[in-house]
């Protein structure tokens, strides 16, 4: 009886589910009542953008014998497990273990990747790979945002992100496709998004070479900050201070 209650758990496991989630279970939703396989599948369907409160689901129907009933992992009236990761904050399902998911309290939400993978940086109001313990520059809820090239939240975004050296963070595919059209600064701040050294010493040499220079003006670095008058040439305009040419022409400052 015992083996056959566990084989009866485990019935059909990844056999169901939707583009998001294998599970054995749909979810009603409670702002408008109807059944959804996932949060995802609500939050795609609905004509006037309202989303789903996770939190908030009650109910849910088992796929293999339509039953609906209480959130719980096993279902209560054929034993059938409806997700193999199994959160009741979250009223989360998923049979797709090898995602390694974990709930995180201070996000509130689950994240897949392992635990020991990933701490929180209360500051930045996130989960972050471990790789980036005092490794990064925090600002204040930055994951809190939408991504500056798709506009996708990235908070409980399903893909990965990426944090770059400013401290703003972005889906790492829209990074990769901003390198693709020759964009190496931050699409918020315009820093610098990895160290430029190579390309600013042979820009310093082209620069040399051209012998071309067009008089003074005044520039603003978007790497220190600082604005400065600066010799204007051809090839670029060259911050004093940190060196970078990751800089802008603006108008010469008006003294008081």
């Amino acid at each position: 009886m015992e083996h056959d209650a566990e084989a009866r758990r485990g019935f059909a496991r990844m056999g169901f589910g939707c583009k998001h989630y294998r599970r054995r279970c749909r979810i009603r939703a409670p702002c408008c009542g109807d059944v959804f396989h996932c949060r995802h599948c609500h939050n795609e369907s609905t004509k006037d953008a309202h989303e789903l409160d996770r939190h908030a689901v009650q109910s849910v129907i088992c796929l293999v014998c339509d039953t609906e009933q209480p959130v719980a992992q096993v279902c209560c009236n054929c034993g059938v497990c409806m997700g193999e990761y199994f959160c009741r904050t979250c009223k989360f399902f998923d049979d797709d273990v090898d995602k390694e998911h974990y709930h995180c309290k201070d996000c509130g939400i689950c994240r897949v990747g392992g635990r020991e993978n990933f701490f929180h940086c209360q500051k930045c109001g996130s989960c972050y790979s471990t790789t980036l313990r005092e490794k990064h520059c925090c600002i204040e809820n930055s994951m809190k945002n939408n991504c500056p090239i798709c506009y996708e939240y990235l908070f409980d975004s399903l893909r990965e992100t990426s944090v770059l050296r400013c401290g703003h963070t972005m889906h790492l595919q829209c990074f990769h496709e901003m390198l693709k059209h020759d964009k190496f600064s931050c699409p918020i701040c315009s820093t610098s998004i990895f160290d430029m050294d190579k390309f600013l010493r042979a820009l310093d040499a082209e620069m040399e070479a051209s012998y071309c220079y067009m008089g003074k003006g005044w520039i603003v670095c978007y790497d220190c900050r600082d604005t400065t008058q600066v010799f204007s040439g051809v090839a670029g305009h060259k911050c004093c201070h940190c060196q970078s040419h990751n800089t802008c022409r603006v108008a010469p400052p008006v003294l008081p």
